[in-house]
């Protein structure tokens, strides 16, 4: 008994999808057939050797200034430290010239008192 009442109300929701099915048809118009028998646009194919070079030449360019950046930072650096040397180098070649000219002064005075 149960399985009737079942089986018909699974009919009456079956006949009442069936309209909704029959409104929702599938069609191509004139316009959207005609958009799918134009042809694609032909495009150039950019041959493997022209592509390989390409991406050679842009890597390579890439890479090099890269390093020329790094060796160029690197070379200030040095060139700086360098000249920080250098210029604590002459501060103590005077520092020395001046205390050798006074020992020189200290020892000529000293060789004038005796004579």
């Amino acid at each position: 008994m149960a399985s009737r009442v079942l089986l018909g109300g699974a009919r009456s929701v079956c006949a009442a999808s069936s309209p909704l099915r029959a409104a929702r048809n599938f069609h191509a118009t004139a316009r959207t057939l005609a958009d799918a028998t134009t042809p694609l646009p032909v495009r150039k194919p950019v041959g493997a050797f022209r592509g390989g070079l390409f991406g050679f030449l842009l890597g390579s360019t890439l890479a090099g200034s890269g390093v020329y950046g790094y060796v160029l930072r690197e070379y200030k650096a040095s060139n700086e430290l360098l000249q920080e040397d250098i210029y604590a180098l002459q501060a103590a070649c005077q520092r020395l010239n001046t205390y050798v000219q006074q020992l020189e002064e200290k020892m000529d005075a000293a060789e004038r008192k005796k004579k």
